[in-house]
């Protein structure tokens, strides 16, 4: 009898293998089979737990089998977990910031150099993909600006920004330097009529960002009034001004309704499915 429990046991978890890994099967006629890896780097005061929704609905879909995290400590440290097997398809990097709350912008620049260092020096891949939420999206403007100085980098190939502050925020007793200016209006360029002194630093983003190289796709909520609830639309399309210049291509998208708020936007459906057709589409 016992014999006889066993041997349903394993035929059972031989059988729940099997169906896990059906559900990890490539798709490869919807997406394109490289192995560039995917950084996906979460907002203010939040973990790599915010870009699970998305990582996970990237897997569901057939993009990648493949999920990592890099963990940097507060001093930009990065720590590797998990393994990206050689030849593994689209894989994705979840990035964990220890010092969450950092407001220190080229610090954001710094670390993210970091991490793509430590998966340069471990994985020799030659591209990369961008992904940012909030704050997060400091990482990326300033991973190009720092990177200026750096030689031998991957080739950032796409750029996918969510619900970014570029021009400021618009919250009380926030510093000057990244406060969103009263009265702050947007030509058909995406130029800002005022910048506070982080917006102007970051313009030099028009002169250094690989010319014809990067896409970048900007998303952002409207849940009524021009704002998702935290950031005003404004400020995120002003990022139209810092990257069309030199992207070799740009493009926005709006999203509405209830999962359009700030903090839900990285748990919208229609906007797993917007971010996997570009990043990984055919």
């Amino acid at each position: 009898m016992r014999h006889k429990y066993w041997l349903l046991l394993v035929s059972l978890v031989l059988v729940g293998g099997g169906l896990a890994g059906c559900g990890a099967r490539l798709n490869s006629q919807k997406y394109v089979q490289e192995t560039t890896p995917t950084l996906f780097f979460h907002g203010g005061g939040s973990s790599y737990h915010a870009e699970e929704h998305m990582a996970k609905a990237a897997k569901q879909a057939g993009v990648t089998r493949t999920i990592i995290r890099a963990m940097v400590d507060r001093k930009g440290h990065v720590r590797l977990v998990g393994r990206i097997k050689p030849g593994a398809i689209n894989p994705i990097v979840e990035v964990n910031y220890a010092d969450n709350k950092q407001m220190n912008y080229r610090t954001h620049g710094i670390w993210a150099i970091n991490v793509v260092r430590a998966l340069q020096k471990q994985y020799h891949f030659e591209t990369i993909n961008l992904v940012g939420h909030s704050l997060g999206n400091i990482s990326l403007i300033y991973y190009s600006l720092e990177a200026k100085n750096q030689h031998n980098l991957p080739k950032l190939r796409k750029q996918v920004d969510i619900a970014g502050h570029f021009a400021g925020l618009n919250f009380k007793n926030m510093p000057a330097a990244v406060k969103q200016p009263a009265g702050l209006r947007l030509d058909a360029a995406g130029k800002s009529n005022k910048m506070n002194a982080t917006y102007r630093e970051m313009t030099q983003l028009r002169q250094v960002l690989p010319d014809h190289q990067v896409k970048v796709l900007n998303l952002y909520g409207n849940i009524g009034g021009h704002t998702d609830g935290t950031v005003p639309n404004v400020s995120s399309l002003s990022l139209k001004y810092l990257v069309q210049p030199r992207a070799k291509s740009y493009q926005e998208r709006v999203f509405t309704g209830k999962l359009a708020r700030h903090s839900k936007l990285h748990e919208n459906p229609a906007v797993d499915r917007v971010l996997i057709h570009f990043l990984w589409g055919k």
